[in-house]
């Protein structure tokens, strides 16, 4: 199981995540979101990212003129369309900055089904992302709301491995483990405030999603 923790603000709170064993670390440039980060400050906390650790921008319906302005100031490697992007338009504006993408899908319990998830995962894996990303839908918002969809609805046969987000914790994550996913995204349930997370719940998510390699491992300082 693949973890990224998504929505820093503070470089010390990337440098425990990195420490702790994430796989990708989020930036969100969604002007609106209270984990919204500037340019300036994304070149501050990108610089703190290790190698091999991915650094995901996170953006919704961002014009093209400025996503490149992000891909010339930002060092990036993924970047996760979060807003009401076509496959085609997800297509088009990675290409232009050369980097690989992921969609993130919301998810409407009432009406939404597996056979319609399943169609809109394969039009995105037609148009070449690297992953699909399912979060829970909210009327009016893209994301962060901490709330959970019907996981039936995560089919098994898909045609892109699946990132599941929305109301995840520590206390819940062990539940994910039996299903047909390839990571887990986590924001507000790793946080003391927005923005700020919190090393205890981060240790403690890291730890209920790879138990095997945590039975006996210690982070020193990270608490």
């Amino acid at each position: 199981m693949h973890v990224k923790f998504c929505g820093f603000t503070q470089r010390s709170d990337i440098q425990t995540a990195a420490q702790l064993g994430a796989d990708a670390v989020g930036l969100v440039f969604y002007p609106p979101s209270p984990r919204a980060v500037t340019i300036e400050q994304a070149q501050t906390l990108s610089a703190a990212v290790p190698a091999f650790v991915s650094v995901v921008a996170l953006v919704v319906n961002m014009p093209k003129d400025e996503l490149i302005k992000l891909a010339n100031n930002v060092s990036f490697d993924i970047i996760q369309f979060h807003g009401d992007e076509t496959p085609e338009q997800c297509q088009q504006l990675a290409g232009m900055v050369n980097k690989r993408w992921i969609k993130a899908l919301r998810i409407n319990t009432e009406q939404d089904t597996l056979d319609s998830v399943r169609a809109q995962i394969n039009q995105f894996a037609t148009a070449g992302a690297s992953s699909i990303l399912l979060d829970a839908y909210h009327q009016h918002k893209y994301g962060g709301t901490g709330a959970r969809f019907d996981w039936s609805l995560i089919p098994h046969d898909s045609a892109l491995p699946i990132v599941l987000a929305g109301g995840l914790d520590a206390n819940n994550v062990a539940a994910t483990l039996d299903l047909p996913i390839y990571g887990v995204d986590v924001s507000g349930g790793i946080e003391v405030d927005k923005g700020k997370k919190d090393a205890a719940k981060m240790r403690a998510f890291m730890k209920a999603v790879k138990r095997d390699r945590w039975q006996n491992a210690t982070v020193t300082g990270a608490i």
